[in-house]
């Protein structure tokens, strides 16, 4: 069986999120599969998806921190600059963290570790709601 549904998540500041709530609150058709692959794409190039700690917010702060530092805004090689001073370090965030990731089902659920959760990069200060691409492919 495959499915596939596009969900808005809401918007939120700079830096990175926990979404694995808001996205499975969004998708309760995860309970139709017993087993089988939920993969989830981000359909913006400022903006990233990863998998990582879902207790300790120092683990999200950190990161933020981390690319903040090693891919500054306003750095004089820029020539993509129309868009204000976050949008091209924003892309290139984007490109480090990735724009998807894929998660293995079970009897209706994420099977995610007990400690991971899904995370939503938004790298531009004011980027506004963010679209997935949601697809489910299972039994």
């Amino acid at each position: 069986m495959w499915f596939q549904k596009t969900i808005v998540l809401k918007p939120r500041s700079r830096g990175f999120h926990l979404v694995t709530a808001e996205i499975t609150a969004n998708l309760p058709e995860l309970a139709r599969f017993r087993q089988g692959i939920a993969h989830f794409f981000i359909q913006h190039t400022s903006a990233s998806l990863t998998i990582n700690e879902n207790a300790d917010a120092d683990v999200r702060s950190d990161l933020e921190a981390y690319l903040l530092a090693q891919v500054p805004e306003r750095a004089p090689y820029y020539r993509h600059t129309l868009e204000g001073d976050d949008d091209m370090s924003a892309h290139i965030k984007a490109v480090l963290v990735g724009n998807s990731v894929t998660v293995p089902l079970r009897q209706g659920r994420l099977a995610l570790g007990t400690w991971q959760g899904i995370y939503l990069g938004e790298h531009r200060n004011h980027g506004g709601s963010r679209s997935l691409v949601a697809t489910l492919h299972g039994d």
